[in-house]
Protein backbone atom coordinates (compact mmCIF):
# COMPACT_ATOMS: atom_id res chain seq x y z
CA UNK A 1 0.00 0.00 0.00
CA UNK A 2 1.20 3.64 -1.18
CA UNK A 3 1.58 5.78 1.77
CA UNK A 4 -0.10 9.44 1.59
CA UNK A 5 -1.33 8.36 -2.22
CA UNK A 6 -4.18 9.04 -3.83
CA UNK A 7 -6.33 5.64 -5.23
CA UNK A 8 -6.96 5.39 -8.75
CA UNK A 9 -10.70 5.51 -9.95
CA UNK A 10 -12.53 3.04 -7.85
CA UNK A 11 -9.35 2.99 -5.61
CA UNK A 12 -10.02 2.97 -1.70
CA UNK A 13 -7.90 5.11 0.64
CA UNK A 14 -7.62 4.62 4.54
CA UNK A 15 -7.33 7.42 6.46
CA UNK A 16 -5.15 5.62 9.12
CA UNK A 17 -5.59 6.08 12.97
CA UNK A 18 -6.16 10.03 13.65
CA UNK A 19 -4.93 10.75 16.38
CA UNK A 20 -8.76 11.95 17.13
CA UNK A 21 -11.79 11.91 14.96
CA UNK A 22 -15.16 13.40 15.45
CA UNK A 23 -17.04 10.37 14.18
CA UNK A 24 -18.85 7.83 16.32
CA UNK A 25 -16.75 4.06 15.74
CA UNK A 26 -13.76 5.70 13.65
CA UNK A 27 -10.84 5.42 15.93
CA UNK A 28 -9.25 3.43 13.21
CA UNK A 29 -9.73 6.09 10.58
CA UNK A 30 -11.99 6.15 7.67
CA UNK A 31 -12.07 4.34 4.40
CA UNK A 32 -12.88 6.44 1.36
CA UNK A 33 -13.56 5.54 -2.13
CA UNK A 34 -14.61 7.94 -5.00
CA UNK A 35 -16.37 10.83 -3.70
CA UNK A 36 -17.49 9.13 -0.51
CA UNK A 37 -16.19 7.62 2.83
CA UNK A 38 -17.54 3.63 2.83
CA UNK A 39 -16.30 2.68 6.00
CA UNK A 40 -15.32 3.60 9.71
CA UNK A 41 -12.59 1.48 10.93
CA UNK A 42 -13.07 0.61 14.64
CA UNK A 43 -9.91 1.66 17.09
CA UNK A 44 -7.79 -1.48 16.91
CA UNK A 45 -9.25 -2.74 13.72
CA UNK A 46 -8.33 -2.63 9.92
CA UNK A 47 -10.45 -2.19 7.14
CA UNK A 48 -13.51 -4.76 6.18
CA UNK A 49 -11.84 -5.23 2.15
CA UNK A 50 -8.27 -4.91 1.09
CA UNK A 51 -7.39 -0.86 0.24
CA UNK A 52 -5.19 0.49 -2.51
CA UNK A 53 -3.97 3.74 -0.44
CA UNK A 54 -3.16 4.67 3.34
CA UNK A 55 -2.54 8.37 4.69
CA UNK A 56 -0.97 8.00 8.02
CA UNK A 57 -3.22 10.36 10.18
CA UNK A 58 -1.57 9.93 13.57
CA UNK A 59 -0.41 13.49 13.92
CA UNK A 60 -4.01 14.61 12.90
CA UNK A 61 -7.35 15.77 14.13
CA UNK A 62 -9.91 15.07 11.66
CA UNK A 63 -13.33 16.63 11.70
CA UNK A 64 -15.98 16.94 9.04
CA UNK A 65 -15.31 19.66 6.56
CA UNK A 66 -16.73 22.99 7.95
CA UNK A 67 -20.08 24.23 5.70
CA UNK A 68 -20.00 28.32 5.34
CA UNK A 69 -23.62 29.08 4.89
CA UNK A 70 -23.54 33.02 4.38
CA UNK A 71 -20.67 35.11 3.13
CA UNK A 72 -20.28 37.92 0.84
CA UNK A 73 -16.83 37.12 -1.29
CA UNK A 74 -16.57 40.60 -3.20
CA UNK A 75 -16.33 42.29 0.51
CA UNK A 76 -12.51 41.06 0.54
CA UNK A 77 -11.13 44.19 -0.95
CA UNK A 78 -12.60 46.67 1.54
CA UNK A 79 -11.57 45.58 4.79
CA UNK A 80 -10.93 47.36 7.40
CA UNK A 81 -11.91 50.40 5.14
CA UNK A 82 -11.94 53.82 7.05
CA UNK A 83 -15.31 54.28 5.99
CA UNK A 84 -16.89 51.93 7.58
CA UNK A 85 -14.88 51.51 11.03
CA UNK A 86 -16.57 51.90 14.10
CA UNK A 87 -20.01 51.56 12.90
CA UNK A 88 -23.24 49.69 13.29
CA UNK A 89 -25.07 48.48 10.28
CA UNK A 90 -27.03 50.39 8.29
CA UNK A 91 -24.10 53.48 8.65
CA UNK A 92 -21.69 50.53 7.49
CA UNK A 93 -23.58 50.17 4.61
CA UNK A 94 -24.27 53.51 3.45
CA UNK A 95 -20.53 54.34 3.52
CA UNK A 96 -19.71 51.20 1.61
CA UNK A 97 -22.34 51.27 -0.71
CA UNK A 98 -20.77 54.44 -2.19
CA UNK A 99 -17.58 52.54 -3.51
CA UNK A 100 -18.36 48.78 -3.88
CA UNK A 101 -20.21 50.43 -7.46
CA UNK A 102 -16.08 50.23 -8.27
CA UNK A 103 -15.87 46.53 -8.49
CA UNK A 104 -14.48 45.48 -11.64
CA UNK A 105 -15.04 41.72 -13.01
CA UNK A 106 -11.72 40.91 -12.14
CA UNK A 107 -11.86 42.20 -9.02
CA UNK A 108 -14.99 40.18 -8.33
CA UNK A 109 -12.71 37.57 -9.26
CA UNK A 110 -9.69 37.79 -7.66
CA UNK A 111 -11.97 39.00 -4.35
CA UNK A 112 -14.06 35.53 -4.47
CA UNK A 113 -10.57 33.95 -5.61
CA UNK A 114 -9.70 34.93 -2.26
CA UNK A 115 -12.37 34.47 0.11
CA UNK A 116 -13.08 30.84 -1.13
CA UNK A 117 -8.69 29.70 -0.84
CA UNK A 118 -9.16 31.41 2.95
CA UNK A 119 -12.41 29.02 3.60
CA UNK A 120 -10.68 26.07 2.56
CA UNK A 121 -7.57 27.04 4.43
CA UNK A 122 -9.70 27.69 7.43
CA UNK A 123 -11.08 23.68 6.98
CA UNK A 124 -13.80 24.67 5.12
CA UNK A 125 -15.18 22.04 2.32
CA UNK A 126 -18.59 24.17 1.17
CA UNK A 127 -18.35 28.06 0.59
CA UNK A 128 -21.91 29.56 0.93
CA UNK A 129 -21.45 32.92 -0.88
CA UNK A 130 -24.31 35.57 -1.09
CA UNK A 131 -23.90 37.90 -3.86
CA UNK A 132 -26.35 40.62 -4.13
CA UNK A 133 -24.15 43.46 -6.16
CA UNK A 134 -24.92 43.92 -9.87
CA UNK A 135 -23.83 47.18 -11.06
CA UNK A 136 -23.20 47.56 -14.57
CA UNK A 137 -20.43 45.16 -16.22
CA UNK A 138 -21.16 42.99 -13.02
CA UNK A 139 -23.97 41.01 -14.60
CA UNK A 140 -21.99 37.56 -15.16
CA UNK A 141 -20.50 37.17 -11.14
CA UNK A 142 -22.46 34.16 -10.87
CA UNK A 143 -20.31 32.88 -13.84
CA UNK A 144 -17.43 34.09 -12.03
CA UNK A 145 -18.11 32.44 -8.91
CA UNK A 146 -19.06 28.79 -10.27
CA UNK A 147 -15.83 28.94 -12.44
CA UNK A 148 -13.81 30.28 -9.39
CA UNK A 149 -15.14 27.57 -7.09
CA UNK A 150 -14.84 24.54 -10.03
CA UNK A 151 -11.22 25.65 -10.19
CA UNK A 152 -10.13 25.55 -6.71
CA UNK A 153 -12.37 21.96 -6.27
CA UNK A 154 -14.29 23.57 -3.28
CA UNK A 155 -18.34 22.52 -3.16
CA UNK A 156 -20.24 25.86 -3.69
CA UNK A 157 -23.72 26.72 -1.98
CA UNK A 158 -24.23 30.37 -4.73
CA UNK A 159 -26.74 32.86 -4.07
CA UNK A 160 -28.16 34.58 -6.61
CA UNK A 161 -28.88 37.85 -4.91
CA UNK A 162 -29.92 41.32 -6.02
CA UNK A 163 -31.34 44.29 -5.19
CA UNK A 164 -34.36 46.39 -6.48
CA UNK A 165 -34.81 49.25 -4.18
CA UNK A 166 -32.63 52.28 -4.39
CA UNK A 167 -32.24 55.02 -1.91
CA UNK A 168 -34.88 56.90 -3.93
CA UNK A 169 -37.33 53.97 -3.48
CA UNK A 170 -36.95 53.54 0.17
CA UNK A 171 -34.16 51.09 0.11
CA UNK A 172 -30.77 51.63 1.20
CA UNK A 173 -28.24 51.20 -1.96
CA UNK A 174 -27.56 53.99 -4.57
CA UNK A 175 -29.36 53.58 -7.92
CA UNK A 176 -26.68 52.28 -9.83
CA UNK A 177 -26.58 49.10 -7.38
CA UNK A 178 -29.76 47.59 -7.96
CA UNK A 179 -31.66 46.18 -11.31
CA UNK A 180 -35.24 45.68 -11.70
CA UNK A 181 -37.28 42.30 -10.88
CA UNK A 182 -37.34 41.78 -14.41
CA UNK A 183 -34.17 41.44 -14.83
CA UNK A 184 -33.48 39.32 -11.85
CA UNK A 185 -35.80 36.94 -12.05
CA UNK A 186 -34.52 36.59 -16.02
CA UNK A 187 -31.38 36.04 -14.91
CA UNK A 188 -32.09 33.85 -11.91
CA UNK A 189 -33.57 31.22 -14.34
CA UNK A 190 -30.33 31.44 -16.45
CA UNK A 191 -28.41 30.87 -13.73
CA UNK A 192 -30.59 28.05 -12.27
CA UNK A 193 -30.34 26.26 -15.97
CA UNK A 194 -26.08 26.78 -16.06
CA UNK A 195 -25.51 25.81 -12.97
CA UNK A 196 -28.16 24.52 -10.14
CA UNK A 197 -27.71 20.40 -9.51
CA UNK A 198 -29.97 19.23 -6.99
CA UNK A 199 -29.10 16.05 -6.78
CA UNK A 200 -26.61 14.09 -3.57
CA UNK A 201 -22.54 15.15 -4.03
CA UNK A 202 -23.89 17.89 -6.10
CA UNK A 203 -20.76 20.48 -6.27
CA UNK A 204 -22.46 23.64 -7.06
CA UNK A 205 -26.29 24.61 -6.04
CA UNK A 206 -28.09 27.59 -6.21
CA UNK A 207 -30.25 29.31 -4.30
CA UNK A 208 -32.34 32.83 -4.79
CA UNK A 209 -31.54 35.37 -2.26
CA UNK A 210 -33.26 39.09 -2.43
CA UNK A 211 -30.28 40.54 -0.08
CA UNK A 212 -33.06 41.60 2.40
CA UNK A 213 -36.80 42.03 2.77
CA UNK A 214 -36.66 46.03 3.25
CA UNK A 215 -33.60 45.83 -0.41
CA UNK A 216 -36.23 44.26 -2.92
CA UNK A 217 -39.81 45.01 -4.48
CA UNK A 218 -42.69 43.01 -2.55
CA UNK A 219 -43.22 41.30 -6.46
CA UNK A 220 -39.44 40.37 -6.40
CA UNK A 221 -39.69 38.60 -2.68
CA UNK A 222 -43.33 36.67 -3.68
CA UNK A 223 -41.85 35.94 -7.68
CA UNK A 224 -38.33 34.31 -5.74
CA UNK A 225 -40.38 31.95 -3.71
CA UNK A 226 -42.56 30.65 -6.70
CA UNK A 227 -39.64 30.77 -8.77
CA UNK A 228 -37.88 28.40 -6.12
CA UNK A 229 -40.69 26.44 -5.36
CA UNK A 230 -40.89 25.65 -8.85
CA UNK A 231 -37.11 24.91 -9.73
CA UNK A 232 -37.09 22.80 -6.68
CA UNK A 233 -33.92 25.60 -4.83
CA UNK A 234 -33.51 26.94 -2.09
CA UNK A 235 -34.63 30.80 -0.70
CA UNK A 236 -31.85 32.58 1.11
CA UNK A 237 -32.08 36.45 2.61
CA UNK A 238 -31.01 38.71 5.27
CA UNK A 239 -33.11 38.83 8.63
CA UNK A 240 -33.75 40.03 12.33
CA UNK A 241 -30.06 41.36 12.06
CA UNK A 242 -30.65 44.84 13.91
CA UNK A 243 -32.85 46.88 15.80
CA UNK A 244 -32.91 49.25 12.98
CA UNK A 245 -34.15 46.55 10.63
CA UNK A 246 -37.21 46.21 13.08
CA UNK A 247 -37.82 49.74 12.79
CA UNK A 248 -37.41 49.50 8.90
CA UNK A 249 -39.85 46.96 8.62
CA UNK A 250 -42.38 48.23 10.83
CA UNK A 251 -42.44 51.99 9.01
CA UNK A 252 -42.20 50.22 5.42
CA UNK A 253 -44.72 47.42 5.71
CA UNK A 254 -46.53 47.80 9.00
CA UNK A 255 -45.36 44.77 10.73
CA UNK A 256 -42.06 42.97 11.82
CA UNK A 257 -40.43 41.05 9.45
CA UNK A 258 -41.23 37.57 10.76
CA UNK A 259 -44.24 38.58 9.80
CA UNK A 260 -43.63 39.84 6.31
CA UNK A 261 -41.95 36.56 5.43
CA UNK A 262 -44.87 34.68 6.00
CA UNK A 263 -46.68 37.02 3.89
CA UNK A 264 -44.70 37.00 0.69
CA UNK A 265 -44.33 33.08 1.27
CA UNK A 266 -40.71 32.41 2.85
CA UNK A 267 -41.77 30.80 5.98
CA UNK A 268 -40.79 27.65 4.68
CA UNK A 269 -38.20 24.77 5.28
CA UNK A 270 -36.78 25.59 2.24
CA UNK A 271 -35.45 28.98 3.10
CA UNK A 272 -32.50 29.76 5.70
CA UNK A 273 -31.74 33.14 6.95
CA UNK A 274 -28.64 35.00 7.98
CA UNK A 275 -28.20 36.26 11.47
CA UNK A 276 -31.49 35.60 12.94
CA UNK A 277 -30.95 37.71 16.49
CA UNK A 278 -34.14 40.03 17.29
CA UNK A 279 -36.81 37.80 17.20
CA UNK A 280 -39.31 37.08 19.62
CA UNK A 281 -40.57 33.66 21.43
CA UNK A 282 -43.36 33.78 19.63
CA UNK A 283 -41.33 34.53 16.19
CA UNK A 284 -38.84 31.51 17.30
CA UNK A 285 -41.63 29.06 17.46
CA UNK A 286 -43.08 30.18 14.31
CA UNK A 287 -39.61 29.84 12.56
CA UNK A 288 -39.49 26.42 14.38
CA UNK A 289 -42.71 24.88 13.51
CA UNK A 290 -42.02 25.83 9.45
CA UNK A 291 -38.39 24.47 9.74
CA UNK A 292 -36.78 27.49 8.46
CA UNK A 293 -33.07 27.54 9.32
CA UNK A 294 -30.83 30.27 10.77
CA UNK A 295 -26.98 31.20 9.96
CA UNK A 296 -25.60 32.07 12.93
CA UNK A 297 -22.67 34.65 11.99
CA UNK A 298 -21.03 35.43 15.90
CA UNK A 299 -18.33 37.74 14.21
CA UNK A 300 -19.68 39.45 12.40
CA UNK A 301 -22.13 39.92 15.30
CA UNK A 302 -19.72 41.26 17.52
CA UNK A 303 -18.09 43.83 15.00
CA UNK A 304 -21.15 45.53 14.13
CA UNK A 305 -22.35 45.06 17.65
CA UNK A 306 -25.83 43.55 16.18
CA UNK A 307 -26.69 41.42 18.93
CA UNK A 308 -26.80 37.57 19.69
CA UNK A 309 -28.28 35.15 18.02
CA UNK A 310 -30.87 32.83 19.93
CA UNK A 311 -29.16 29.64 18.99
CA UNK A 312 -30.68 27.30 21.83
CA UNK A 313 -33.55 28.26 21.46
CA UNK A 314 -34.18 28.16 17.43
CA UNK A 315 -33.20 24.46 17.82
CA UNK A 316 -35.26 23.46 20.66
CA UNK A 317 -37.94 24.89 18.62
CA UNK A 318 -37.04 22.95 15.38
CA UNK A 319 -35.33 25.84 13.03
CA UNK A 320 -31.75 24.18 11.80
CA UNK A 321 -28.76 26.04 12.56
CA UNK A 322 -25.89 26.83 10.73
CA UNK A 323 -22.72 29.11 10.85
CA UNK A 324 -21.36 31.53 8.33
CA UNK A 325 -18.08 33.68 8.57
CA UNK A 326 -20.44 36.91 6.71
CA UNK A 327 -19.23 39.55 4.86
CA UNK A 328 -15.39 40.25 5.13
CA UNK A 329 -15.92 43.96 5.37
CA UNK A 330 -17.80 43.05 8.62
CA UNK A 331 -15.64 39.98 9.51
CA UNK A 332 -12.47 41.05 8.21
CA UNK A 333 -11.34 37.37 8.11
CA UNK A 334 -13.22 34.37 6.17
CA UNK A 335 -12.01 32.14 7.96
CA UNK A 336 -14.84 29.67 9.55
CA UNK A 337 -12.75 27.78 11.80
CA UNK A 338 -12.45 30.96 13.85
CA UNK A 339 -15.85 31.64 13.14
CA UNK A 340 -16.18 28.14 15.25
CA UNK A 341 -14.59 29.48 18.36
CA UNK A 342 -16.37 32.65 18.54
CA UNK A 343 -19.53 30.75 18.14
CA UNK A 344 -19.19 29.17 21.59
CA UNK A 345 -17.32 32.40 23.20
CA UNK A 346 -20.67 34.23 22.47
CA UNK A 347 -23.34 31.43 23.01
CA UNK A 348 -21.78 30.85 26.86
CA UNK A 349 -22.33 34.45 27.42
CA UNK A 350 -25.91 33.74 26.59
CA UNK A 351 -26.43 30.51 28.16
CA UNK A 352 -23.76 29.56 30.11
CA UNK A 353 -20.35 27.27 30.18
CA UNK A 354 -22.36 23.70 30.36
CA UNK A 355 -25.06 24.49 27.85
CA UNK A 356 -23.16 25.21 24.88
CA UNK A 357 -20.04 22.94 24.41
CA UNK A 358 -17.03 23.08 21.76
CA UNK A 359 -19.25 19.55 20.38
CA UNK A 360 -22.24 21.75 19.97
CA UNK A 361 -20.37 24.74 17.73
CA UNK A 362 -18.76 22.75 15.60
CA UNK A 363 -21.97 20.48 14.93
CA UNK A 364 -23.56 24.25 13.86
CA UNK A 365 -20.85 24.47 11.04
CA UNK A 366 -21.72 20.79 10.12
CA UNK A 367 -24.46 18.64 10.07
CA UNK A 368 -26.44 22.11 11.04
CA UNK A 369 -25.11 24.00 7.95
CA UNK A 370 -26.18 21.37 5.75
CA UNK A 371 -29.28 21.02 7.29
CA UNK A 372 -29.66 25.12 6.27
CA UNK A 373 -28.83 24.01 2.76
CA UNK A 374 -31.13 21.40 3.09
CA UNK A 375 -28.02 18.47 2.37
CA UNK A 376 -27.86 15.00 4.39
CA UNK A 377 -25.35 14.02 2.25
CA UNK A 378 -22.63 16.21 3.43
CA UNK A 379 -21.90 17.57 6.99
CA UNK A 380 -20.84 14.29 8.76
CA UNK A 381 -18.24 11.32 8.96
CA UNK A 382 -20.39 7.89 8.19
CA UNK A 383 -20.53 5.75 5.18
CA UNK A 384 -22.61 7.33 2.19
CA UNK A 385 -21.48 10.42 3.04
CA UNK A 386 -19.22 12.87 0.90
CA UNK A 387 -15.68 12.71 1.99
CA UNK A 388 -15.06 15.96 2.94
CA UNK A 389 -12.85 16.17 5.37
CA UNK A 390 -10.66 18.50 7.61
CA UNK A 391 -7.42 17.44 9.45
CA UNK A 392 -5.63 19.68 12.07
CA UNK A 393 -2.13 19.39 13.46
CA UNK A 394 -1.64 20.46 17.11
CA UNK A 395 1.87 21.16 16.58
CA UNK A 396 1.91 25.12 17.12
CA UNK A 397 2.59 26.34 20.53
CA UNK A 398 -0.87 27.41 21.30
CA UNK A 399 -1.99 23.53 21.36
CA UNK A 400 1.24 22.80 23.99
CA UNK A 401 -0.58 21.04 27.03
CA UNK A 402 -4.00 20.55 25.51
CA UNK A 403 -5.55 17.32 26.34
CA UNK A 404 -8.86 16.75 24.40
CA UNK A 405 -7.93 17.30 20.48
CA UNK A 406 -11.38 17.94 19.19
CA UNK A 407 -11.79 20.81 22.63
CA UNK A 408 -8.96 21.65 21.64
CA UNK A 409 -9.31 22.83 17.84
CA UNK A 410 -12.25 25.09 19.41
CA UNK A 411 -11.14 26.40 22.92
CA UNK A 412 -7.05 27.33 21.69
CA UNK A 413 -8.06 28.73 18.60
CA UNK A 414 -7.25 26.41 15.74
CA UNK A 415 -7.24 28.62 12.14
CA UNK A 416 -5.41 26.81 9.85
CA UNK A 417 -6.19 22.71 8.72
CA UNK A 418 -2.81 21.05 7.62
CA UNK A 419 -5.17 19.44 4.88
CA UNK A 420 -8.12 19.24 3.51
CA UNK A 421 -10.41 16.87 1.42
CA UNK A 422 -13.48 17.35 -0.80
CA UNK A 423 -15.24 15.15 -2.68
CA UNK A 424 -12.41 12.29 -1.59
CA UNK A 425 -9.87 14.50 -3.34
CA UNK A 426 -7.12 16.00 -1.35
CA UNK A 427 -7.47 19.93 -1.86
CA UNK A 428 -5.10 21.24 0.82
CA UNK A 429 -2.19 19.56 1.41
CA UNK A 430 0.65 20.54 3.95
CA UNK A 431 -1.02 23.90 4.67
CA UNK A 432 -1.09 25.42 1.04
CA UNK A 433 -4.19 25.14 -1.42
CA UNK A 434 -3.32 22.79 -4.06
CA UNK A 435 -2.42 25.15 -7.62
CA UNK A 436 -2.78 28.23 -6.05
CA UNK A 437 -0.05 30.53 -5.36
CA UNK A 438 -1.44 32.33 -2.15
CA UNK A 439 1.81 35.56 -2.35
CA UNK A 440 0.93 36.02 -6.17
CA UNK A 441 -2.53 36.11 -5.09
CA UNK A 442 -2.45 38.12 -2.37
CA UNK A 443 -0.24 40.70 -4.24
CA UNK A 444 -3.02 40.68 -6.96
CA UNK A 445 -5.87 41.22 -4.83
CA UNK A 446 -4.48 43.66 -2.65
CA UNK A 447 -3.00 46.13 -5.11
CA UNK A 448 -6.57 46.09 -6.99
CA UNK A 449 -7.97 46.55 -3.46
CA UNK A 450 -5.48 49.86 -3.36
CA UNK A 451 -6.72 50.92 -7.23
CA UNK A 452 -10.28 50.51 -6.74
CA UNK A 453 -10.97 51.99 -3.07
CA UNK A 454 -7.67 53.78 -1.63
CA UNK A 455 -8.39 57.07 -2.20
CA UNK A 456 -12.24 56.13 -0.73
Amino acid sequence: MAEAAEPGPGGRLWIREPRAILAEGAGGGIVVAGTRIVECVPAGARPAAPVDATFDASRHVVIPGLINTHHHAFQTLTRAHPLALNKPLFPWLEALYTVWGRITPEAFRLATRVAFTELLLSGCTTAGDHHYLFPKGLEASMDIQVAEARDLGIRAALTRGSLSLSDRAGGLSPAALTQDDDAILSDCERVLNLFHDPGPGAMVQIALAPCSPFSVTERLMRASAELAARRGCRLHTHLGETRDEEAYCQQMFGCRPVEYLEEVGWLSDRVWLAHGIHFTDAEVARLGAAGVGVCHCPTSNMTLASGRCRTCELEAAGAPVGLGVDGSASNDSSNLMEGVRHALMINRLSYGAEAVTHLDALRWATEGSAACLGRSDIGRIAPGREADLALFTLDELRFSGAHDPLAALVLCGATRADRVMVAGRWRVIDGQPLGVDTGMLREAHSRLAVDLFGDA
